[in-house]
């Protein structure tokens, strides 16, 4: 039975990886839980960085260098911030939201598309991520730096989240713990989202052979710093909430966060549209122009009141 279930929890999402070989079974379960917490909220410890990715972060951090760089005060700490003015008269303002163990620096692809569109563009690193300083980290403290980037740049019209980026992006918005307020955002695109939060922590909790006892302590750990429990923080939930305006755009060859994740975000409602990008995994599909151009079209175009029908579009890298 036990078996059984860590192999469907292996096809639901995969969760930054863990550095090294660690084995927490044999532990305590609070000691476990509490190990386990830390080592989730380092970033530097996911294998999902790579061996050249400093060499990787310089070269993208290369297209941040036009940008008005500005540090924003957060409950978090210091967090940078980078702005880029439009040619013309400014549409709106657009925040890019990059995901865990990433940093704003990989989502430049989307920035002159935008500032061309008329629009103001604005990225900032989360917490422990890029060249934001600190060690540890949490989904609660970057959902509220954005909510401070958010009132220090504001109003903000819409946002493009990457993974991660988009469950920050939907709590920024929501109201509900762990913060105070909401900033109001008219449209998101959410691309490589996942749905819930318990299906990252399971995947991780396997990887470090947690007892169900240490899995458990482990989870309220991230309960105390969310203020909800765990279960609760899905991007259905959330979207049910705030009701916004969605784009989900999902790559067909991601391999960490599963096309049955932006499946149940886009059944929602009318109000959200899923489209399927053929040969992109979860990272290269933030530099295919056919998926910047399909974020920028659904920013820039001018929608009617009612949510439209919901659909499904497939593209190839072929055909766009």
């Amino acid at each position: 039975m036990i078996g059984n279930e860590l192999k469907k929890r292996s096809h639901l999402l995969r969760c930054p990886q863990v550095r090294g070989q660690r084995e927490l079974g044999h532990l305590p379960p609070a000691e476990a839980g509490d190990l386990a917490f830390r080592i989730f909220c380092t970033p530097e410890q996911s294998q999902h960085r790579t061996r050249d990715h400093h060499r990787l972060t310089q070269r993208a951090r290369y297209h941040l260098r036009d940008a008005t760089w500005q540090q924003v005060a957060t409950p978090a700490g210091a967090v940078q911030s980078y702005m880029f003015e439009p040619d013309g008269e400014t549409r709106g303002t657009v925040m890019l939201v990059h995901g865990w163990t990433s940093e704003a620096a990989f989502m430049t692809a989307f920035i002159e598309p935008l500032r061309r569109a008329g629009f103001r563009v604005v990225l900032f690193d989360f917490p422990v991520h890029g060249v934001s300083p600190g060690r540890r980290t949490n989904l609660a403290d970057c959902a509220r730096a954005m909510l401070s980037v958010c009132d220090a740049f504001g109003p903000i019209n819409a946002a493009v989240g990457h993974s991660f980026g988009g469950f920050v992006t939907l709590l920024a918005t929501e109201a509900g713990p762990p913060l105070p307020r909401a900033h109001p955002i008219s449209r998101f695109v959410l691309i490589g989202c996942p749905n819930r939060l318990s299906d990252v922590t399971g995947d991780f909790g396997d990887q470090l052979g947690l007892t169900p006892a240490g899995q458990r302590a482990y989870e309220q750990h991230l309960e105390r710093v969310g203020h909800r429990p765990v279960s609760t923080f899905s991007a259905v939930d959330l979207l049910k909430t705030v009701k916004t305006p969605t784009l989900v755009i999902r790559g067909s060859s991601d391999r960490e966060v599963p096309f049955h994740n932006a499946e149940a975000i886009a059944n929602i409602g009318g109000h959200v549209e899923l489209q399927k990008y053929e040969g992109f995994g979860h990272r290269t599909i933030l530099y295919a122009p056919q998926v910047v151009r399909a974020a920028m079209t659904y920013l820039a175009a001018d929608r009617v009141r009612h949510a439209p029908q919901r659909h499904v579009s497939h593209h190839s890298a072929s055909m766009l």
